[in-house]
């Protein structure tokens, strides 16, 4: 069995050409650009709670990381550094090998180093802190929409939801659906291109980590409006649509977490440059609906205006 300095020497000393001092000291040593705001974000993620302990250890290496950059997408800040700490039961060489296979795979993708983090042995565990940068007049906050502005969300919400559901035998999937559905919850994708692109043409925007609603009552809340969305702008994704258990869909739509889509308002003048936006990066954006001005409330209409009964529920982590 390897010590825990030869599994931090062996698997996640890489090279950190950016930063002064990387792993293998107290600290690392870092020199942000001094026109940039810096932008932190830490997630942690628990076997039996946020992952099965039998999960793929290249995919939960994959996730681990995503989750955290999803957050810097919804700031519209660019990745440069991150910091990794794990419990383990057990050092098992196959698994960490696999593991930060997967972490890394990711970092590459987006130019982001390593620098330092801690390991102990422990129930299985996983934290991540990011680092980036972003200009200060650019940056994307939660209370910067206004009443008025179109509201977007990237992609579409509820397969994660709906891939857990299935492995909890709530509903059964198969074939593309199935597969589908579980790519969005064991690897998903985030939307940092978009995040960047999106300076100077969005207000706000969140990450859907925790449910549409929930999440986009955030911006409402921080921003002090209210929200109108149309049902039927929703996008769905075919697993979505088609699933027989139509309240399960709903609630997978709306209240499911895991989705890592961006949800942000604009103002409408920008719309033609946000649908653009999205077929150059190959995105889908949906416009869902419009901020407007009163109590921090989600008001979801059907056809004909009629209101439908919307909860703003989303994963709670002390449920």
């Amino acid at each position: 069995m390897s010590s825990e300095f030869e599994i931090i020497r062996k698997y996640f000393t890489r090279p950190a050409p950016t930063a002064e001092l990387g792993v293998g000291d107290d600290c690392a040593l870092l020199k942000p650009d001094p026109r940039m705001l810096l932008a932190v974000s830490t997630d942690m993620l628990i076997a039996g709670r946020h992952f099965f302990p039998d999960a793929d250890p290249a995919k939960l290496g994959h996730k681990a990381l995503a989750v955290n950059l999803s957050d810097l997408a919804a700031m519209g800040a660019d990745p440069r550094w991150a910091t990794l700490a794990v419990a383990l039961p057990e050092a098992e060489e196959q698994w960490i090998a696999a593991f930060a296979e997967g972490f890394f795979r990711l970092a590459a993708r987006w130019g982001m180093e390593l620098v330092g983090g801690d390991t102990t042995q422990g129930p299985l565990a996983i934290s991540v802190t990011v680092l980036g940068e972003v200009p200060q007049e650019f940056v994307l906050r939660r209370d910067a929409a206004l009443a008025g502005d179109d509201i977007w969300l990237s992609g579409a919400t509820g397969e994660a939801a709906l891939a857990l559901a299935h492995l909890k035998g709530r509903v059964k999937l198969e074939g593309a659906a199935r597969e589908a559905c579980l790519a969005r919850l064991h690897t998903p994708e985030p939307r940092v291109e978009l995040g960047g692109r999106l300076r100077g043409f969005a207000r706000s925007a969140i990450d859907v980590s925790d449910g549409l609603l929930a999440d986009l009552g955030h911006i409402l809340e921080a921003s002090g409006i209210g929200a109108e969305l149309a049902w039927d702008s929703l996008p769905r994704a075919a697993a979505i649509a088609a699933c027989p258990d139509k309240a399960l869909a709903a609630d997978c739509l709306l209240a499911g977490g895991d989705d890592y889509e961006l949800a942000f308002t604009a103002p409408p003048f920008r719309r033609s440059e946000i649908e653009a936006m999205g077929k150059d990066l190959e995105i889908p954006l949906t416009r869902i609906g419009a901020a407007v001005a009163g109590d921090p409330v989600v008001a979801l209409r059907g056809s004909g205006g009629k209101l439908i009964s919307s909860p703003r529920k989303g994963f709670d982590h002390f449920a």
